[in-house]
């Protein structure tokens, strides 16, 4: 996909409007996990060193069209501050207006302003041209670099993009569809998808899609239990998404179809109550007993998947097997995170709790690429394409 790059253009002495991901985590008024902060900084760094000014936009959380204290990005330009060494990064008390108009018209070259909260006005998700051409007289060029939101016709991210003759993607948006496109474009084979998590509609576009790539396919978490109920075999209380068992047996069928080796938990850890001082045990079998809850693939599930991975070539990784919150049935995907560290393969994982578990692994800088947008990623194995994206084509 030949995208239209920030290294295309100059931008000394251009105020650019960029747009970036920074829906990140506040407790207190601190921001407890910056990666999506740290994700934004090449791009960020390198529009600087050309000479320009910029005005930085996100969206945090979901505050419904309406100004929410705690969902302000005020925390945000501190820590961004921080992390480009202390460089001021100035902040408006809303993202348009006359007042930001003049702060964003003041800046000169290598200072930035943070908007707040674009989602604090209802107009962003709608899409609205009005709030579109509002944001974008306060630039002279546009960069997109929250790939985590592409995947939506919004205001900041689609519309706005038709007012501008100079648009470009950033650093982390090229790196994305890159790791991306390579999943769906000639992977090297065998080609393994792991599957875990609960979300099992959102997830079978995407499957549909890659099943005519992959090789092998492997379930955990809540995504196995809906398998295992497809199969007509006992689920016990595991927790499962009766409305997507229709859905997992028509990819069973397909599966079957194309022989794909395909597996669900050969055997589980399971708990009479979802709690860490529960009294919990692995079965013997790929089945769960009546009254017990699956919460997390068993010794022999982690040995067989394991072995799957050692085979691989290519890996795409999205979902925990178990309840991953509870340290007691963390242990099959923290397996999984170490053993697709060490497989020294390209690999490619989505999903909150899958990144956290190859960053507890200490493994995280062995994987390929780690996607900073969840629905987004999905969205694109599922299309091979964003509404955001497209836009920024060539």
């Amino acid at each position: 996909m030949e995208l239209k790059t920030i290294e295309d253009a100059g931008y000394a002495g251009k105020r650019v409007f960029l747009r970036v991901d920074f829906n990140v985590p506040i407790e207190k008024g601190e921001v407890k996990d910056d990666t999506r902060i740290r994700a934004a900084l090449p791009t960020i760094e390198y529009l600087l060193k050309q000479g320009a000014s910029l005005v930085i936009s996100s969206h945090l959380g979901r505050p419904k069209g309406k100004a929410v204290p705690e969902m302000s990005l005020k925390p945000v330009a501190e820590k961004l501050s921080s992390l480009l060494g202390g460089k001021e990064v100035g902040f408006a008390s809303d993202c348009m207006g006359d007042e930001v108009k003049k702060s964003a018209q003041s800046l000169k070259a290598g200072e930035m302003l943070l908007l707040e909260n674009l989602r604090f006005h209802g107009e962003e998700e709608e899409g609205d041209e009005g709030f579109a051409r509002r944001l974008a007289s306060l630039a002279d060029c546009y960069v997109n670099d929250a790939f985590g939101t592409c995947h939506r016709k919004h205001a900041s991210i689609y519309g706005i993009t038709k007012l501008f003759d100079s648009t470009a993607a950033g650093y982390l948006i090229q790196k994305e569809v890159f790791a991306l496109s390579k999943l769906l474009e000639n992977p090297e084979k065998p080609f393994l998808m792991i599957l875990g998590g609960a979300k099992v509609a959102d997830k079978i576009g995407m499957v549909k899609n890659l099943l005519g790539k992959i090789d092998t396919l492997i379930t955990g978490g809540v995504m196995a239990y809906t398998f295992v109920q497809a199969k007509n075999w006992e689920i016990g209380a595991s927790k499962v998404e009766h409305d997507a068992v229709p859905l997992a047996k028509e990819i069973i069928k397909e599966v079957n179809k194309r022989h794909l080796e395909f597996h669900t938990p050969l055997d589980h850890i399971i708990a009479d109550r979802i709690s860490a001082d529960s009294h919990h045990f692995a079965t013997e079998r790929g089945t769960v007993p009546k009254n017990w809850i699956g919460v997390d693939i068993g010794p022999q599930a982690v040995e067989e998947y394991i072995d799957c991975i050692k085979r691989a070539k290519t890996i795409f990784w999205n979902g925990p097997m178990g309840i991953y919150e509870i340290e007691e049935f963390a242990k099959g995907t923290e397996a999984l995170a170490k053993a697709i560290g060490e497989a020294g393969v390209f690999s490619v994982i989505g999903g909150g709790d899958s990144i956290a578990a190859v960053n507890k692994a200490g493994v995280a800088d062995r994987i390929s690429h780690i996607c900073t947008g969840g629905g987004a990623s999905l969205e694109f194995l599922e299309k091979g394409t964003l509404p955001g994206i497209e836009v920024l084509k060539r």
